[in-house]
């Protein structure tokens, strides 16, 4: 499918089905599991069946507990199966923005959780089977600019200091591991790589029917009781347990949960046909490294498994009063295709085969925010994973089903802080677009640099 630009968009001038409704990973399972009808119970109700919902129900059955996962639309229908696909520990996080409020030695701990999420992921792919595409090529975060050296060596030792692990790459370095030009320095995590997101949840969903946990899809929560026992009431049917365990990220808002902790932001993301071999030949890339840029908001670049490109993230957008709709967002798509030509210069022309958006779920600290609440202290949730949620909410599962099982993992204490309050509306639509829209103007900035350099 080729594209013609119109103003802030990209239209699909041949094939259908250039938006991607359940991202470009993954379609609806053939197994689709029915939706709940009546009343049933088990010792835990999971809600959301993503990377922490199976995660958590997974390892709560190896416990010997009996576990049901309600979910509203099919596995993996939110950021689980929509994201770039990123295992990424540590590298990229903003250790500046949370370091003053939980102080070094948390912060230390906190950066633990995240590395040692990377190792919790592969461990899990080889016990369970699952065949994702993994390659572990760690990944750099790589600048465009010269201007962008300053932030990316300062980021680099605050991360060093707090038990990140890291290695700069200057631009001999990078040229010799074959990376494309447009990325002229950057900083190295060894570990770590990309894999297909859609692949590892559905692996994950084969996993958990197959350790005999009862799915329920096409199953919305509609609401819950609190008590010794939680009830929770969907469309057909109900589901009671003792526990409640809320894994549903940046939809969590829309239950009545966490309005004043989680800001739901739309990421998008656009896929390009399948490279050539003369087009992959261009590039060099051997090693095929996932590449996030130190923009304010990230760019990320990497090639999957089947020789695309696809690109991620640039703009960021937050809905009025924390809603989500599924819907394009083709102004993302269109700073997406100059993204994605201004980095691969020998690949204009190429086709973009599918985009589509979703949502992560970010507190103002940029940390988890993971805890219990309820009268009986036995509904525990877990959100704001800030798009790094393919290594740390894996992990969070096992992290929840301890904690059910009345172990407090010291990475999970160390995940406990006083989130910042997020503001009611409309002031939050204020403040978050307003902010969103400097930071772009920001890293517009540095481009516009980037593209006269590249042009001289």
């Amino acid at each position: 499918m080729s594209t013609t630009r119109r103003g802030d968009e990209i239209k699909a001038t041949s094939g259908p089905g250039q938006f991607r409704s359940l991202g470009g990973w993954m379609e609806r399972p053939d197994d689709l599991q029915p939706e709940l009808e009546g009343n049933v119970s088990a010792d835990v109700i999971v809600v959301g069946a993503g990377f922490a919902g199976l995660s958590t129900a997974l390892e709560l059955t190896a416990l010997g507990a009996r576990v049901i996962v309600l979910e509203r639309e099919c596995a993996g229908f939110g950021a689980s199966g929509r994201n770039a696909g990123y295992l990424a520990g540590s590298l990229g996080i903003e250790f500046e923005m949370f370091l003053k409020r939980v102080g070094h030695e948390k912060a230390k701990k906190v950066v633990a959780f995240y590395d040692e999420g990377v190792a919790y992921v592969e461990r899990r792919l080889r016990e369970l089977g699952i065949d994702c595409d993994y390659n572990a090529s760690g990944i750099i975060r790589a600048a465009v600019h010269p201007s962008q050296e300053k932030k990316l060596r300062e980021s680099m030792q605050l991360g060093l200091e707090l038990g990140s692990s890291a290695c700069f790459l200057d631009q001999a370095e990078m040229r010799a591991r074959g990376i494309p030009p447009a990325f002229l320095f950057g900083c190295l995590q060894r570990h770590g790589g990309t894999l297909d997101p859609g692949k590892y949840v559905m692996g994950l969903r084969r996993a958990a029917l197959q350790a005999g946990v009862k799915i329920y899809e096409n199953t919305e929560l509609l609401s819950y009781s609190e008590g010794p026992i939680i009830q929770c009431n969907t469309a057909r049917g109900s589901a009671s347990a003792p526990h409640l365990v809320l894994a549903t990220n940046a939809y969590t808002p829309q239950l009545g949960l966490l309005r004043d902790k989680v800001v739901p932001l739309r990421v998008s993301a656009i896929e390009t046909q399948p490279l050539s071999p003369a087009q992959l030949a261009s590039l060099g890339w051997p090693g095929r490294e996932g590449l996030v840029t130190p923009h304010w908001t990230m760019e990320s670049h990497r090639l999957t498994a089947r020789n695309t490109l696809v690109v991620t993230t640039k703009r960021l957008s937050y809905v009025y009063g924390s809603q989500t709709p599924n819907v394009p967002d083709n102004v993302a798509y269109h700073e997406l295709a100059t993204a994605l030509e201004d980095r691969f210069p020998t690949l204009r022309g190429l086709g973009i085969q599918s985009c589509w958006s979703g949502y992560i779920s970010l507190a103002y600290d940029a940390l988890p925010v993971v805890g219990e609440t309820g009268e009986q202290g036995n509904i525990l949730y877990t959100a704001g994973c800030s798009g790094h949620g393919v290594a740390t909410q894996s992990l969070m599962g096992h992290l929840l089903a301890e904690r059910i099982g009345g172990i407090e993992h010291p990475l999970l204490a160390a995940l406990r802080h006083k989130t910042p309050s997020t503001l009611p509306e409309p002031l939050q639509w204020c403040a978050v677009n307003l902010a969103l829209g400097l930071v772009h103007r920001m890293d517009e900035h540095v481009n516009r640099k980037a593209r006269r350099v590249s042009n001289q």
